[in-house]
């Protein structure tokens, strides 16, 4: 870039190479050439001192400003690297001479750069795309191989030269970022927390993670919505349920379906919408989910007489209202009085995959919506005996799936009748304890005695020719066994799964070599082909993740999150040396090492002793939260101030108790907490026998599990 023709009959500029050239070349400390630049497309090698300036000012990669002092008669030239300054170097000039005005701005660099840029032919400009694309592939796997920011920059510099040669407008200088406003206040009375590294605007939008010891209550939300297990929908308390918590009430479903099939049940499907006529046959039942229940008045829609929106047309007012199902106990006992007529149509054991509308005002995820998934199953039976057996073998069913598919230690018991489900003469639970110490009724099994045989006039007629009441049962668990998943063994990095019921229990994550590398990609992809079926032939669930648009880093991350149990990683040099990587998600530190020979094998046992010791760290901490022989006002003082947002709580009680629903009541109202069952195997041993309630201090009828749940 000579000085303007136009300056040239000014007998200053007859000077045989400009000032400010010397000058620059000197800031850079790069030797003179006593000859004009190269042409505008010299060959990388060639790409002489100015060129190479102008690609780096004018792209402001490396170069802020050129500040030309006359008054002191030097040259600064101030360097930067990533908007810090790193070199400022002053050189000294005689005179500044023929240096038109306009060709210190920037912008008319960029221009006369751009000008060059334009005369390139379609196939230099096909070379150059080639080398970019090229060299970018040569940094990304550098990065791969952890290659350090030194040994990467003078390719990153080469490649920001290239694009430059192709398109100056590509590396232009940003423009200022006008600075961020300042977050809304908290509202009034919140607690100040402590600036996060990335303070978020919006929740909804944001990865962090609250750590549990700051809230509970917002961690459990944060990982439901990080890691993509549901988030709202447009209907107030209803849930939408994402694919990968979708994929978790898959394996839970696939578990316990074998499960209620061995205990003798078949599936079914019943009608979503239950008259309102069916819920008043049974007293205590309508009266336990009134307030619960949505109701639908009308079968169609019209046009308002304003013409603002849709109205329910009065016409079409339903003379019989129905329900949306809360529970179909109605609706299915109606059609058992069809289908039981003899003692040889007994036990008769139906189940059916659905879902249930219960109306709340307060909800959380998973825990308490008001649709929500489940399994509900109804039994009939000839004698009070086996009803009870059903319910009970049934509870035993979901405290074992519990245990071995998601490693959660449960508490199984009876309810006390103020907690007894509604229409039910008993009800057996089992209770989960949370992290926080809270407990979670993760799953319930009613003996409903004959009151809903009969209700719907249910009978059948025994082996002597008499007609005999109906006994029954049902039983259930929901998604919100997934809520009880998350808070047993999930983390501050997000969500931990036990292998059993992990949709991907092993990600194998290949790192591929160069992209000129043929001879190395074969021998990596055979060696992936063969990992992969190893584990799979070992009866794993094998996911991998070969995306390349997302960057190893970002992949580990990402599955780190989802609580993948094992991942795998499986480069060149692995493969050359005959070997991978493991990692698992908790249990171990660091990574190891596997021979692939080893894969199938050490990757089953790995998992497996993962479920163990995420199962032994639950019983541990249900160990540890079972506080004995406590006085009330010792538990009232721990539990009154207990909140759902409390990391490591007090935990549950286990004390001597008089079945009192007086009592029961008085001491919700207190401190919060509630009989979460009479455990039965204390129970059954006898433990309360002699021993004065620990709130009225009359004798003992039970040993009961009192504690705040959810």
């Amino acid at each position: 870039l000579q000085p303007p023709s136009s300056a040239s009959k000014d007998p200053v500029h007859s000077h045989p190479q400009p000032l400010y050239t010397k000058a620059i070349a000197a800031a850079f400390h790069r030797p003179q050439r006593d000859k004009p630049p190269m042409s505008p497309n010299p060959s990388a090698r060639g790409r002489n001192v100015w060129l190479g300036l102008v690609t780096l000012t004018t792209a402001l990669a490396m170069t802020r400003a050129f500040q030309l002092l006359p008054a002191a008669r030097r040259v600064i030239v101030t360097t930067t690297s990533r908007g810090r300054s790193v070199a400022r170097t002053s050189v000294s000039v005689d005179r500044i001479v023929g240096l038109p005005p306009s060709t210190t701005s920037r912008h008319s660099l960029m221009t006369r750069y751009m000008s060059q840029a334009a005369t390139l032919s379609d196939e230099q400009k096909a070379d150059l795309e080639s080398k970019i694309k090229d060299k970018g592939d040569a940094i990304r796997s550098l990065k791969d191989e952890g290659v350090s920011k030194d040994e990467l920059a003078p390719h990153v510099a080469e490649l920001l030269a290239l694009k430059a040669e192709l398109d100056p407008s590509s590396v232009a200088p940003p423009k200022k970022k006008k600075k961020q406003q300042q977050q809304q206040q908290q509202k009034k009375g919140q607690k100040q927390q402590q600036q996060k590294p990335k303070q978020q605007t919006d929740d909804a939008e944001s990865d962090y993670i609250t750590p549990r010891a700051e809230n509970y209550s917002k961690w459990y939300n944060d990982i439901i919505r990080v890691c993509d297990l549901a988030e709202t929908s447009p209907v107030r308390g209803c849930m939408v349920i994402k694919p990968w918590g979708m994929s978790l009430w898959d394996e839970i479903r696939r578990d316990l379906d074998d499960r209620i099939r061995e205990h003798g049940a078949e599936n079914a499907y019943f009608p979503l919408l239950i008259p309102k006529s069916f819920l008043s046959k049974e007293a205590e039942h309508v009266d336990g989910f009134a307030k619960e229940c949505a109701v639908v008045t009308h079968h169609r829609l019209t046009a308002s007489p304003d013409g603002n929106g849709l109205i329910a047309d009065p016409e079409a007012e339903l003379e019989d209202p129905l329900i949306i199902r809360p529970t179909s106990e109605t609706m299915i006992w109606n059609m058992f009085k069809k289908w039981i007529v003899s003692h040889r149509d007994l036990p008769l054991k139906v189940n059916q995959w659905a879902n249930v509308m219960r109306w709340e005002m307060r909800t959380r995820p998973f825990l308490r919506t008001s649709e929500f998934l489940w399994q509900e199953g109804h039994t009939a039976h000839a004698t009070a005996e086996g009803a009870i057996t059903d319910s009970k073998d049934m509870l035993d069913q979901y405290a074992d799936m519990c245990e071995k598919l998601l490693a959660i230690p449960v508490v199984k018991g009876a309810k006390s009748p103020s907690e007894r489900f509604a229409g039910a003469e008993e009800t057996f639970t089992i209770e989960a304890l949370m992290q926080n110490g809270w407990a979670l009724q993760s799953g319930t099994s009613h003996f409903l005695g004959q009151s809903f045989g009969k209700a719907f006039d249910v009978t059948f007629q025994d082996a002597e020719g008499k007609q005999q009441d109906v006994w029954g049962t049902s039983w259930g668990v929901s998604t919100r066994l997934l809520g009880a998943l998350i808070m047993t063994h999930s983390d501050d990095a997000g969500l931990v799964l036990p292998p059993r019921v992990a949709p991907v229990q092993v990600v194998v994550v290949p790192i591929p070599p160069k992209k000129n590398d043929e001879e190395g990609k074969v021998a990596l992809n055979n060696a992936l082909d063969k990992l992969v079926a190893d584990l799979k032939g070992a009866g794993l669930k094998v996911k991998v993740d070969d995306r390349d648009y997302v960057r190893n880093g970002a992949k580990y991350f990402e599955w780190e999150r989802k609580g993948v149990p094992l991942r795998i990683e499986l480069g060149p040099r692995d493969v050359k040396g005959g070997v991978c990587v493991f990692k698992y998600r908790v249990g171990s530190e660091g990574k190891e090492t596997v021979s692939l020979d080893e894969v199938s094998t050490k990757a089953s046992e790995g998992l497996d002793n993962l479920q163990e010791y995420l199962l032994d760290s639950a019983k541990e901490r249900l160990a540890a939260g079972m506080n004995m022989m406590t006085t009330y006002d010792q538990m009232k003082e721990l539990l009154e101030k207990d909140e759902a947002s409390e990391y490591d709580g007090p935990g549950l009680y286990l004390v001597p108790w008089k079945c009192d629903a007086a009592n029961e009541e008085k001491i919700k109202e207190e401190c919060k907490a509630t009989i979460r069952c009479y455990p039965t195997d204390v129970n059954e041993a006898g433990m309360a026998e002699g021993k004065k309630c620990f709130y009225s201090g009359e004798d003992a009828t039970h040993m009961a599990l009192f504690g705040r749940a959810f």
